[in-house]
């Protein structure tokens, strides 16, 4: 059966093996989404201490221990399904903004139908970037 995550991950895949996007490139460009959405509330050096995390109601989490805190394996899917927010059911919500969407928002102007494999990319580089910066 077609699954369109998995195509969507597929195209991101080929991308960067046609146009030889480096692991550096992506590593980059994740850096730049990280400090634009992430860096609020976990904080410039990923520790947990964003100037918006004393806004919240629960602990902001440090992202530099996350392959310590999983077996020393880094959560690379977990973390892409974490972080896009579609897929899952959020029963009563969550602190953290659904990226996925307001990536896809982004860029539906700019691209139309190709908005969600734009949105699945940025994450991807997101997440290559939190793999970069593991302790």
């Amino acid at each position: 059966m077609f699954e369109p995550r998995i195509f969507g991950g597929a195209l991101i895949a080929v991308a960067i093996c046609i146009f030889g996007v480096s692991g550096a490139f992506a590593e980059t460009a994740g850096e730049r989404e990280y400090m634009i959405a992430c860096a609020g509330c976990h904080g410039e050096s990923a520790m947990g201490d964003g100037p918006l995390a004393a806004l919240l109601n629960v602990p902001t989490p440090g992202l530099l221990e996350l392959s310590k805190a999983n077996d020393g394996k880094f959560p690379f899917e977990e973390l892409l399904t974490t972080i896009d927010g579609r897929d899952g059911v959020r029963a009563h919500g969550s602190t953290m903004p659904i990226w996925g969407e307001r990536f896809q928002s982004s860029a539906t102007s700019q691209r139309g139908e190709t908005a969600d494999m734009v949105a699945r990319g940025r994450i991807l580089s997101l997440v290559y970037y939190l793999q970069s910066i593991q302790q």
